[in-house]
Order: C-alpha cells, then sequence, then structure tokens
C-alpha cells in the first residue's frame, strides 16, 4: 500500500521549464509521490539515454498520483504527456497544475489503469511511467499489454516495492533503489542490439 506523503514534506518540479514549481500532494489515502533524488535520477537517465531529446517523445503515466513523474517529463520537453489517475481528488489536483502551468502537452485521463490500457489502440509511448500501488499484483497484469503501446525504441519505468524482475522480452537496462522502494528503466531486450 502507498504511505502518504513523509511529513507532508513538499515536492518540486527538478528542472525544465517549470523547474521549482511545488506540486501539491492531495490527502490520497496510499498516495506515495516519486521523491526529487529518484525523479533526477530517472530523468538524469532518460536525458543520457535520449541525448538529452525531449522533443517528439510521448509519455504516459498510468498511475500519475501527484503527477510528479508526467510533471517533469513535460518540464523538460516531451510532445506529449498522458496523466491517468482514479482518484477524484488527484485528477482534480493534477489538472489544477496543468491549468497553472498551462502545460498543452498535458492531458489528463480520469480512469483506472488496466482499462486504459486495454482501450487503447493505435497509441504508441516513448516512455511509459508504472509508479503502481504496492502489494496489489499491477505489473504482472501490465506487462503483457504494454507491448502493444510501447514505441519499438521505448523505455519503461517501474517502481516496485521488490527487486525488478522483467518479463520475457524485456531487461532492465538501469536500476537503482531508494529505502524499500526499487526503481529501473526496462526496454525491449531486442533493442539494446
Amino acid at each position: 500500500m502507498k504511505k502518504p506523503n513523509a511529513g507532508g514534506k513538499p515536492i518540486r518540479i527538478v528542472a525544465g521549464q517549470y523547474r521549482r514549481t511545488p506540486i501539491a500532494v492531495p490527502e490520497v489515502p496510499g498516495l506515495r509521490p516519486t521523491p526529487d533524488r529518484v525523479r533526477e535520477t530517472l530523468f538524469n537517465w532518460l536525458t543520457h539515454l535520449w541525448a538529452g531529446e525531449y522533443a517528439g517523445k510521448r509519455v504516459l503515466d498510468l498511475f500519475a498520483g501527484s503527477g510528479a513523474l508526467g510533471f517533469e517529463a513535460a518540464s523538460r520537453g516531451a510532445t506529449q504527456v498522458l496523466l491517468v489517475e482514479h482518484d477524484r481528488t488527484a485528477v482534480a489536483a493534477l489538472r489544477a497544475l496543468r491549468d497553472k502551468l498551462k502545460a498543452d502537452a498535458v492531458r489528463v485521463h480520469a480512469g483506472e489503469a488496466m482499462q486504459v490500457v486495454q482501450r487503447m489502440d493505435a497509441s504508441r509511448f516513448e516512455l511509459i511511467l508504472l509508479d503502481p500501488p504496492f502489494g496489489q499484483d499491477w505489473l504482472p497484469r501490465l506487462w503483457p499489454l504494454l507491448p502493444g503501446i510501447l514505441d519499438e525504441h521505448g523505455l519503461v519505468y517501474v517502481e516496485s516495492e521488490a527487486p525488478l524482475a522483467p518479463p520475457a522480452g524485456f531487461e532492465v537496462i538501469r536500476q537503482d533503489r531508494a529505502g524499500a522502494v526499487h526503481y529501473g528503466l526496462l526496454q525491449f531486450a531486442a533493442m539494446r542490439n
């Protein structure tokens, strides 16, 4: 189960055009925003792998929560960022932040992650962000659906309560740990050659 933002400590967008913008963390049971340090590490990895080019990248954040990951991608220049969140309070906070920033690249979809993925048709994303609630076995249910929505050179970022165990066809290309959270970046194994 996700835990609340420790001590109400504010989080901020780390870099890009929205740098230092505070992100309100709504009072939602189980919301566990990705800490600034972890986001900074992830986006350092992406900046290296993408040679600093975020333009043209389409990003899907399936468990948006506070929106920290998705807004970080938009701040760095991602062309399209789709934030998916099922909690109404969190959705309202995401839309308020998007409107405040005039972040035209960001779309907010109120819905449940599995249903959203199953209903996507020809959408392809260069980056899929997966930070699901812990202890609910989301990853095994989502793995089979990702190839249908991931660009052939796309990456998948995952946060998990256990060491990352990628499914067949994927491999971990970067990983780390922050406290009890394991996180990493995955890619189709065939793309590494």
